[in-house]
């Protein structure tokens, strides 16, 4: 498998083979994959009592200075798998009896993960787990074979953005994306369990000392949805990470006075569907071992 890449807004065009890692991402053009197991450490209606069958994928087409999964985003880890091998690694998950099958961080293998999903039939949802920066155009290459977008809406602010992700255009593409999501899916859906089988859940995570930049995002949920239409995440679990002396600001995590200050606001700006995250979820002990479990 050989392509010029152009599935992320990125636009980097770099040349990706199955040897040849490319772009932004640092990645070849097959998945690269650090951990397949259940996974507890998502929102109830995604995590449920037997765990969110993840997989995490190597590489990330953003680079967020504070990313917590820092050890694999950088893409030069993990095991090169083909398609049938990702198959598989479905299949197996599912025989084990997950709630779903939850794809983390697979923006830029798309194109080998639409492959694996056409035609696959898993008897349960798949969960697209992402930051949000995402191409319409590839997004709608998803259309019918993810049933669950969990992206994230990190940044309302366009200066915030650059400095912590180098993408100055991320509130837009984010915004554009998750509106073609809800497009796809449409209004949320749980079953009798209070599990998530279809629709779009946004997360945020709140940074230190940037209230507005998440009020921004908190409006813009409130502003573009129905009460009943998505699903909110707001989360206070923010962890400096080694990268994040490279923002002014960043080095501790959310103090108490900004998660209620927030937490407030959801309520205020109408948001009752979804979830709001304590101040006890800092720190790293929700990151799993990237030792190649599953894989």
């Amino acid at each position: 498998m050989e392509y010029r890449c152009t599935v992320c807004p990125r636009q980097c065009g770099a040349l990706r083979t199955a040897e040849k890692a490319g772009g932004i991402c640092m990645s070849p053009s097959l998945p690269r994959i650090a951990r397949a197991a259940p996974h507890f450490g998502e929102e109830p209606c995604i995590s449920g009592v037997r765990g969110s069958g993840a997989i995490f994928f190597t590489g990330c087409n953003l680079k967020c200075v504070f990313c917590q999964n820092h050890e694999i985003s950088r893409g030069l880890t993990g095991e090169t798998v083909s398609v049938a091998k990702l198959r598989d690694i479905m299949l197996r998950l599912r025989d084990e009896g997950v709630h779903n099958i939850n794809l983390v961080t697979a923006t830029h293998f798309a194109l080998p993960v639409a492959k694996a999903l056409d035609g696959l039939e898993l008897g349960i949802p798949v969960v697209w787990n992402s930051s949000g920066y995402e191409s319409v155009e590839t997004l709608k290459m998803l259309d019918g074979l993810v049933q669950i977008y969990m992206p994230d809406y990190k940044y309302a602010k366009r200066e915030l953005a650059k400095l912590c992700s180098a993408a100055e255009d991320y509130p837009q593409v984010a915004a554009a994306a998750i509106k073609e999501m809800y497009r796809q899916r449409g209004n949320f859906v749980l079953d009798d369990e209070g599990m998530l089988t279809s629709g779009v859940l946004i997360r945020h995570l709140i940074l230190p000392g940037q209230e507005l930049n998440s009020m921004d995002v908190i409006d813009f949920v409130a502003e573009e949805f129905e009460e009943d239409a998505v699903l909110f995440s707001l989360m206070s679990q923010y962890t400096p990470m080694p990268g994040s002396r490279a923002v002014a600001g960043l080095e501790r995590t959310v103090n108490e006075d900004e998660s209620e200050l927030l937490r407030a606001y959801m309520e205020r700006r109408g948001i009752v569907n979804g979830y709001w995250q304590g101040l006890e979820s800092a720190g790293e002990e929700e990151i799993p071992d990237f030792d190649g479990t599953g894989v």
